[in-house]
Parts: C-alpha cells; structure tokens; sequence
C-alpha cells in the first residue's frame, strides 16, 4: 500500500498531454493552448480616440472656434483631412482624421450649428489611443500552456485569428458495476436495488476537469459481459473509469474484466481514508482507474487523484487541481489512524467546519460538503482553531 503523494507521483510521471487538435476559438473556452497565439494584426488598427468628444490640432490656440468638417464613427472613419481652424466630430473607438492630434472631450465643447467653440484649453489628456499601444501585428500575447478562460479568449480574438491549437481533452468511459444498481428513477421497482448514482458525479468532475464524456455503463457482475464491456471503452476512450467491485468479494471483478486486455497495475491500494481500494492501471496503453463504489468514497478518490490525472493528460500542471490552503478548524478532531483521513467539511464563515457524518456511502451529507480537510497517518489530534491543510471539493 502507497501514500497519497507516492500517488501523485505516479500519475504524475504518467499524465501526459494527449495531443494536439484545432478547435474554433468559439469552440475553445477552457482547454490548453498548445502553441502560442500570435497577433495578425495592430491593436489599435490605427489611431483611435478614447472618448466621444471632437479631433483638433494642437496648432490651433485655445480658446478657439473651430468648424466642424466631418464626422469619424468606429468602424467608419473619415477620410478627409483637418486643416487649420477645422475639427471633426468623433466617437469612442473611431479612427482620428489626418492632422488631428488631440480629442477635446464633448464635454469641454460648445456646439453652435457648424461651429465648436472650445472656451477652455484642453489640459494635457489627448484621448488619443495609437496604433499598436495594446500590441502590434507578430507579438505573441499568448503563451503555449496557457488555459483559455474569458480573458485569455478575449485576447485571442483579438489577435483576429478563427481557430486555435489546443491540447486533446482526454475521452472518459464510465463502467459501474453491481447487481445491486438502478438507473435513477428504476430503483422504485425493485426492492433490493439501489439508484446508481456515482457515475453521474463522476461525469460532472470529469467534465469540469477538462474530459470529454464518451460512454457510460452500467454492468451486472458477468464477469464475461463485463469483458465485452471493459475490450469497447478501452477502445473508444483514453481513460476508463470503473467504479465499484474494488474489494475482495466473489464478484468484485472490477480488475478481472480487464485482464485479457493486459491489465498492468501501475498501484493499487493507497492509504486514505476514505477509498483505500483505488488503483490505477493501463490495458492496451489505456489508462484504468479504479474507485470505489460507495459514492462519497468514489468522489473523494476521483477528486484526489482522477482530477490531477486530468490535468496532465490536458496538459495543465497536476497543482491545479490540488491547490492546498490554510483554514482554521472549526471544531477538534481526533487523533489519526494509520491511514491519511480526508473530512468531509464545509466553509463556515472561513473556517472549515468538519461534517458529522462521514460515512463513505453518505451522499446527502456529500452534497453538503464543500472542502476536503486533510490529516496526516498517524497524527494526533487536532484542536479547535487550528489551521488545517484545505482543498476545494
């Protein structure tokens, strides 16, 4: 049996990025760039004003009046030219005509038919934004490894480019095994089923993490059928995902099903608390994580070594998603066992208040949860006010 960091480690040297695709840059929002973004063109296109008001030339003294020649909007430039005792009408983003070289703002401006009259000087503020202050045409505004949120799309489409490489976001099959398990909404007719419900959760951390979801099963414990099903998800995905069936009893055949596929355990086993059963393994250089099947163990798993096995496979840094803070303890907890513990826990007025039922099959108390609190093997208590290790769940 391994730690929890012997865990990582493995995935660690493991979770490579899968490749590289172009996606539409509308198609784009939360993946990895996988080469640079490079600016085709200035930004500003040219010189624009940064204000509603009206382009003059600094030649001309002040206080002055001015005739009015033309009107620049954005995306309509006019093309004339200012001369001497002339201005031009101009809005927020449209280009500044030739000899202009300063915007009055429109509030320091008298209109009286075709004529500005500017009573006051100006001051210092030429709310003029030059071609290529923002960037210029061949700048790289993007680095590779950069993850696309709303600020770095917006500086892509800027850069006036309609696609982007991007790291291949891994494709996720689900296999749940158990005879005991039911689609939602069938368990109501059987007495002795239960509504399989980890998949479901499994799914939705998958896809917040950058997976794409390909498949979901849900098996009886045939141990052939079970073979059939796992030999179609190694085909179809780059990570199987099997849930349940990970402990020692006659039909617990989560490993079986993938052995004629040449099932090689990469670990097996790690000692946390809850979801000691989990292993990671490959099967025609598939990779095969198994969780438990009881659903606050399976998700506790999945976020603590599902999530960074995502992050490198879409080439993000495992830290990611194990980004550890400091809380303070909302109440005592006991002393550690020999296995590191995970608490289920909720943030409380910035503390970490850890929940009182913490049984692994718990899913309404799950839900609840919204901080995992780690502790140490074989640590002693923890008291009250004291600051706790903390990740987001």
């Amino acid at each position: 049996m391994i730690s929890f960091d012997e865990a990582i480690e493995f995935i660690r040297a493991i979770a490579k990025p899968l490749g590289i695709e172009t996606v539409a840059i509308s198609k784009a929002a939360g993946r990895v760039l996988a080469r640079p973004v490079v600016a085709r063109i200035d930004s500003p296109r040219s010189d624009v004003s940064a204000m509603d008001g009206y382009a003059v030339r600094d030649l001309d003294t002040f206080p002055v009046s001015l005739r009015i020649v033309g009107e620049s909007f954005a995306g309509k430039g006019w093309a004339g030219e200012i001369a001497p005792g002339e201005c031009a009408r101009i809005f927020t983003g449209a280009p500044v005509p030739l000899g202009a070289d300063r915007v009055v703002i429109q509030e320091n401006v008298r209109r009286e038919g075709d004529l500005a009259i500017i009573a006051e000087p100006p001051g210092s503020a030429r709310h003029i934004r030059k071609r290529g202050s923002d960037f210029a045409a061949g700048e790289e505004l993007l680095q590779s490894g950069r993850s696309l949120d709303a600020r770095a799309i917006v500086a892509a489409a800027a850069t006036d480019v309609a696609e982007l490489a991007v790291i291949r976001r891994p494709r996720i099959h689900i296999l749940s095994t158990g005879d005991e398990l039911a689609e939602p909404g069938a368990a109501t007719g059987r007495d002795d089923a239960i509504p399989e419900s980890v998949s479901f959760g499994v799914a939705a951390l998958a896809d917040q993490w950058g997976a794409e979801w390909v498949g979901r099963t849900r098996l009886r414990d045939d141990l052939e059928a079970m073979h059939e099903a796992a030999t179609a998800a190694v085909a179809a995905a780059d990570v199987v995902v099997v849930t349940g069936g990970a402990s020692v009893g006659e039909k617990d055949f989560a490993r079986a099903m993938f052995e004629p596929l040449g099932l090689e355990l990469i670990f097996s086993n790690v000692a946390i608390k809850p979801g000691k059963p989990v292993w990671l393994g490959r099967a025609r250089e598939k990779l095969v994580i198994g969780l438990p099947g009881n659903p606050t163990s399976a998700l506790v798993t999945a976020r603590l070594l599902l999530t960074p096995l995502l992050a490198g496979l879409t080439g993000r840094p495992l830290e990611r998603p194990l980004e550890w803070r400091k809380l303070r303890l909302a109440s005592p907890l006991d002393a550690c066992g020999p296995r590191e513990t995970f608490h289920r826990a909720r943030l409380v007025k910035g503390e970490a208040e850890v929940l009182s039922f913490q049984d692994s099959g718990a899913q309404k108390a799950l839900a609840e949860a919204d901080l995992l609190v780690r502790q140490r093997a074989n640590s002693g208590a923890i008291e009250s006010g004291s600051e706790v290790d903390a990740l987001d769940f």
